[in-house]
C-alpha cells in the first residue's frame, strides 16, 4: 500500500481497503460514496439511494462543488495530486 493511501485513511471519514480508499458524505438531500483508486489514480462518485443498498455511479457534473472541493483538499493534504479528482475515466 502506498504511503499516501495510508495517509488518506487517516483523513476524517476515509477508510482504506488494500488499493482504494472510500469516504461517505451526506448532503442536505443526497448521500454520496466517494472512492479513490490508487493504482489507476482516479476518483469515482456514487450516489447512494434509500437505506444504502443501492448506489449508482454519477458524473462529476452532478456532484455538488463543495463536496468535490473537499475531496480535492483531502487528496492534496496527503500528497496526492488533487487534479486526479477531475480525471476523465
Amino acid at each position: 500500500m502506498d504511503d499516501s493511501l495510508s495517509a488518506l485513511g487517516e483523513q476524517d471519514g476515509w477508510k482504506v481497503d488494500e488499493f482504494a480508499a472510500r469516504v461517505h458524505y451526506r448532503g442536505a438531500d443526497d448521500y454520496y460514496s466517494i472512492e479513490y483508486y490508487e493504482p489507476s489514480h482516479c476518483v469515482l462518485y456514487w450516489k447512494v439511494k434509500g437505506d444504502g443498498d443501492v448506489a449508482v455511479p454519477v458524473g462529476r457534473g452532478t456532484v455538488p462543488q463543495p463536496l468535490r472541493e473537499r475531496v480535492r483538499q483531502d487528496l492534496d493534504a496527503v500528497g496526492i495530486d488533487p487534479e486526479v479528482e477531475a480525471r476523465d475515466l
